[in-house]
């Protein structure tokens, strides 16, 4: 995964979780070709917060395990096109996923990454973290 860096005068066009699972999933006659033309003619910024949307609705909507999911965010990632907000934590967050947390707790974990650790009452979050090298991740 990569931040793709428009040259100065670039318009760069944000998207939506939508288009980015139209793009992946190619499940729409319509949809689906419009988000490649999108997608792929011009450069596109997608935000944390898209991503996150797009790995709960390939997981709840489109019943993709784990490693599917992590292959299908890299690979968009890494399109000459696409510039994904925060591409190295989202990389990490990534990483995390494949040791058995959670996308949205990987994400936490990596946006809070400045604090001097981290409290919840998900046990299994605590678990997991700490499995993965997190050891200041608590119970609140």
């Amino acid at each position: 995964m990569r931040a793709f860096l428009p040259k100065h005068g670039d318009g760069i066009l944000a998207i939506d979780t939508n288009v980015v699972v139209r793009y992946l999933t190619n499940d729409h006659p319509d949809q689906s070709p419009r988000a490649r033309r999108v997608i792929d003619d011009r450069p596109v910024f997608v935000a944390v917060t898209v991503v996150l949307e797009v790995e709960w609705a390939l997981r709840s909507a489109y019943g993709y395990d784990r490693a599917a999911i992590v292959r299908a965010l890299r690979a968009f990632g890494g399109l000459p096109t696409v510039e994904i907000e925060d591409a190295a934590m989202v990389s990490s967050a990534l990483d995390l996923v494949e040791t058995g947390v959670d996308f949205a707790n990987a994400l936490h974990l990596g946006k809070s990454a400045h604090c001097t650790g981290f409290a919840t009452f998900d046990r299994q979050l605590i678990k997991t973290a700490q499995a993965a090298g997190f050891g200041d991740v608590q119970e609140a």
